[in-house]
């Protein structure tokens, strides 16, 4: 499997993970589980590979030195959250949020992550949706 293909599979699985454990909430532990290993791999391809967005030539400013810092925060972000997952589910919580705040917390950031990528994509017409979607949606985007 090519990094590429990793990545889209992972970010999209952790999103859906992520949407099924804040409406369902965290009584499952293999949902949690599942959330803490998808969040671990994908961040394990971009340590070591590096991050697979770029910022695009139609993003300029602030905006373009700020992209790389906003997704390595997303990063960070998910690594936190899934730590906390962990440790709940070992029976020791972390200090600071529990894990419903902290997949809260997540999810908001992630819904502020998808508004930028349908901003690109829409207004300056970069494609970074195509970025991170199957190809087979390509043709819809």
């Amino acid at each position: 499997m090519t990094r590429r293909r990793a990545t889209i599979l992972l970010h999209w699985t952790n999103f859906v993970l992520l949407i099924l454990l804040v409406a369902g909430g965290t009584g499952s532990a293999a949902l949690v589980w599942a959330l803490v290993l998808t969040a671990l791999a994908m961040t394990a391809i971009a340590v070591s590979q590096g991050l697979m967005t770029r910022p695009g030539p139609k993003l300029d400013g602030i905006a373009r030195t700020a992209h790389p810092w906003m997704h390595r925060g997303m990063y960070a972000l998910m690594v936190y959250v899934a730590l906390v997952a962990a440790a709940y589910q070992l029976g020791a919580p972390l200090p600071g949020p529990d894990i419903s705040l902290a997949l809260m917390i997540l999810l908001s950031a992630s819904s502020l992550h998808a508004i930028f990528h349908l901003w690109r994509h829409t207004a300056l017409g970069d494609g970074a949706l195509r970025i991170i979607t199957p190809r087979a949606l390509h043709k819809v985007l």
